[in-house]
């Protein structure tokens, strides 16, 4: 009981207030103010007293007082639409990674994709006074810009772009991704591949499907468009997908996959044909959702778009902006490769030729 009532006290307790800390510190009001500030001309001894009643009391100043003052209220905005966090957490991570030197907080604020919603978001960030605003998204495909009225406002799209030459846009490098992952199949000795991707009004789409026919092309490997598929980033859509490409065409030894979901779906429609991965078919992924693709068994080789780096790069872009640079226009960051037990090399040809035979009877 007296602990519940020592906390009700501690909870009623008014905030402290300059004043407060101006008569604890035995200066005027304005001292107190500048030495919080870090204004004026003051003597330390009594700049490091008014601090240290600050602390005492547990006053905390007003933050957007504070930002008048400074010019700055060391905050940064991200509007992101990735209603499910899985680009947008790993790409804030890397932000306050590349923020938190210079002590700038993250305001995260999810759009839901209305533009009603990004509007009101962004009314309040711009009330907050903050430094900078990064926008982000699930996809990489153009949007519109956000309007800022007459305000000049650094902000950066990450994993997400606009059509203007004079805006920075920061996105993974999707046909260096694919180049990595196509290439790699090729070192395994796989020589007859198939492509089942998402939806074709992705950006990513293209430009993952573009580079890796020109992979291809340039290591003479022959490639039919009937080879290529596109539906939903779903599982169920891999696996539908994995049996009418096998009903198409069975001597398939490759499969490059435009997500780990749909992968995943692949790998499972294709076990419960008894076709093995990788000894048959060579599967990779793209994403490297890491809770997806080791679940996956055997577990995936896959693209990682490398979000954390991404994220990391958007918040130094940001920084710079701050300090009055203004980079433009569109900067891709390298993806990489993880390979795992899905594209493992060719078991020995007589025994991948056995398969492909009963494959064809």
């Amino acid at each position: 009981m007296a602990q519940d009532k020592e906390n009700t006290e501690r909870i009623l307790r008014p905030l402290p207030t300059l004043s407060d800390v101006a008569q604890a510190a035995g200066v005027a009001l304005s001292t107190a103010s500048k030495a919080l500030n870090g204004q004026g001309k003051l003597r330390p001894e009594t700049r490091e007293r008014v601090l240290e009643a600050a602390k005492q009391l547990g006053f905390r100043p007003n933050d957007l007082a504070q930002s008048l003052v400074r010019g700055r209220s060391f905050t940064v905005g991200l509007l992101s639409t990735d209603n499910y966090g899985r680009f947008s957490i790993p790409l804030v991570t890397g932000i306050e990674d590349a923020l938190v030197n210079a002590q700038i907080s993250v305001f995260l604020c999810n759009t839901l994709g209305s533009p009603e919603r990004e509007q009101q978001h962004l009314d309040s960030l711009l009330a907050k006074h903050v430094d900078g605003i990064i926008v982000t998204s699930d996809r990489t495909n153009s949007r519109a810009p956000i309007d800022l009225g007459k305000l000049d406002l650094p902000v950066i799209y990450a994993y997400t772009r606009v059509e203007d030459p004079n805006v920075l846009c920061i996105l993974p490098d999707d046909e260096q991704g694919a180049r990595l992952a196509v290439e790699h199949l090729i070192k395994q000795g796989r020589r007859h591949f198939a492509h089942i991707t998402g939806p074709v009004y992705f950006e990513a789409v293209q430009l993952r499907a573009k580079e890796m026919r020109a992979v291809l092309g340039e290591h003479d490997i022959p490639f039919t468009e009937r080879r290529v598929l596109s539906g939903a980033w779903e599982e169920s859509w891999g696996y539908e997908a994995a049996n009418i490409l096998l009903d198409r065409d069975p001597l398939i030894d490759a499969i490059f996959c435009g997500s780990d979901q749909i992968a995943r779906g692949v790998v499972d429609g294709l076990r419960e044909r008894g076709i093995r991965v990788p000894e048959d078919i060579a599967i990779t992924g793209f994403d490297n959702w890491e809770v997806m693709a080791t679940a996956v068994r055997p577990p995936l080789t896959t693209v990682d778009l490398n979000l954390h780096e991404l994220g990391k790069l958007a918040g130094t872009r940001l920084l710079q902006m701050i300090d009055g640079q203004r980079p433009t226009g569109i900067e891709r960051v390298p993806c990489s490769l993880v390979v795992r037990e899905s594209s493992a090399a060719q078991s020995k040809s007589i025994q991948t030729k056995s398969k492909i035979q009963q494959r064809e009877a």
